[in-house]
């Protein structure tokens, strides 16, 4: 399997220096260069297979023997062996036909935990094998941070950085980066919003002296491999509805388009996807575009949904590329003139080749609340802001009703306290192993928007490292 960048001028590398790479030297990001394929006989042979198990069939074809099957076997049970359901992925009937799929029972109660923890052991495997130390930088709209913190922590070949914008994330989101006390983990508040942290990281890949100089990598969904893990739980859900004899449709809270293009690369990969919903906040850079054709970016507004309040999408770039038949030269000439001008029009047969696939939905904050309260009074049930979005998203934009769809419940209720008591009445608590940590202390750098500044604390930080 080799890897090949959005841009058309990054090397072709393979699974092991995409992984440790991250971001392609040309800008771009990597993908395969061709999608495996499972048949229906073998999407029907993985019903029923425990999630860890079904992950090393999804993945092994992508890592092209570069793992050993043995040790992908064994870093995938290590990385779920501690979710807190033994499903990992469970789902919960809400309606006829309308599933949540909850991906919030990881360490840090997000969907990132499963691309992440997997990440991590990833990474050390790697690194032990070819002697090797890495830097790991990432921005977060507040999920993906703790996540890669949790998976990172304390680990002999790796020093990890994260941007995070300054009190635009949950504190429960914050706490979780700034509280852990170990001595590889960097938390940094930027006086600026995502887009910023995440302009701030892509430049930083950009300076190749910096980044040759501390070994960059990414844990981001910029890194194929987050994507990659992240594939393998609509394998999961798909399955236990009855794929490959049925399709299953699909809607995702979307801020960074990770997520939902890892939905789109398993129905490339063979599985019976009907649809797939991109739900957002007000922030609907993403809805807007598969409504009209129209990439239009506008300021972001802070919302009760902070892990969506983006307007520039990382991971569309992948999707363009598709889009424009896989042309490196021709999605870098789309993204410099959206860059430049902050619109990009695809044109109606493009337009229209992304519509076979995807639709969007856009609830402001006002029915965000809504539906968290309607769903509580009706049965009980807690939804976090985020994945209350896509549950409506399910509801309102699904093509066929007959059609089983999924709505991916991407965070804990619990780490949006205020925001789901206001909605419901009720507060959730969070699960014993994060009871106290409210009460632990914190540990960060507030710095301003600056590439220079932050480069200079990385690279002081690193060097204090080396010497200790």
């Amino acid at each position: 399997m080799r890897y090949i960048s959005t841009r058309g001028r990054a090397p072709v590398l393979e699974f092991n220096d995409v992984l440790l790479t991250g971001l392609a030297r040309d800008g771009g990001l990597y993908l395969p260069e061709s999608w495996p394929q499972f048949d229906a006989a073998e999407i029907r042979a993985m019903r029923g297979l425990p999630y860890a198990v079904l992950a090393a069939r999804v993945i092994a074809p992508f890592t092209g023997g570069q793992i050993a099957p043995s040790d992908l076997t064994a870093i995938l049970h290590e990385s779920y062996r501690n979710f807190g359901h033994e499903a990992v992925a469970p789902l919960r009937q809400l309606e006829v036909n309308l599933w949540v799929m909850e991906l919030f029972h990881g360490p840090t109660l997000a969907f990132k935990d499963f691309a992440l923890q997997f990440l991590g052991r990833a990474f050390d495997h790697v690194l032990r094998r070819r002697g090797e130390r890495i830097t790991i930088v990432g921005a977060t709209s507040g999920d993906t941070g703790p996540a890669a913190i949790e998976a990172c922590r304390d680990r002999d070949a790796i020093d990890i950085f994260f941007l995070y914008p300054q009190g635009r994330v949950s504190p429960v989101q914050r706490r979780q980066m700034t509280t852990v006390d170990a001595a590889n983990v960097h938390a940094i508040a930027i006086e600026g919003n995502f887009d910023d942290c995440q302009d701030l990281v892509k430049a930083m890949f950009n300076d190749t002296v910096f980044r040759d100089e501390l070994r960059l990598s990414a844990a981001n969904s910029i890194n194929w491999a987050r994507i990659m893990a992240q594939i393998v739980y609509y394998f999961h859900a798909a399955v236990a509805l009855g794929a490959p004899d049925r399709a299953v449709s699909f809607a995702v809270p979307t801020g960074n388009f990770g997520n939902i293009y890892a939905g789109y690369a398993a129905r490339a990969m063979g599985l019976p996807i009907d649809q797939l919903i991109a739900g957002a906040n007000v922030n609907d850079i993403l809805p807007r575009f598969f409504a009209s054709g129209e990439l239009r970016a506008t300021t972001v507004t802070p919302t009760i949904s902070p892990s969506m309040d983006i307007q520039i999408s990382s991971n569309f770039e992948r999707f363009l590329f598709e889009l424009y038949g896989r042309d490196g030269a021709a999605t870098q000439s789309a993204l410099t003139e959206f860059r430049a001008s902050g619109t990009l029009k695809v044109g109606d047969n493009l337009w229209q080749k992304a519509r076979e696939t995807f639709d969007g939905y856009r609830l402001d904050d006002d029915e965000t609340r809504s539906v968290i309260g309607d769903i509580h009074a009706a049965d009980g049930y807690l939804l976090d802001p985020h994945s209350a979005i896509g549950v409506a998203a399910a509801r309102a934009r699904r093509r066929d009703p007959a059609t089983p769809i999924v709505a991916l419940a991407t965070a804990h209720p619990a780490k949006f306290p205020d925001a789901v008591q206001a909605a419901s009445g009720v507060f959730p608590a969070l699960p014993p192993v994060l009871a106290d940590l409210h009460d632990r202390p914190e540990r960060f750098e507030v710095l301003a928007n600056d590439l220079g500044q932050i480069e200079a604390f990385i690279r002081a930080k690193v060097s204090a490292a080396g010497a200790a």
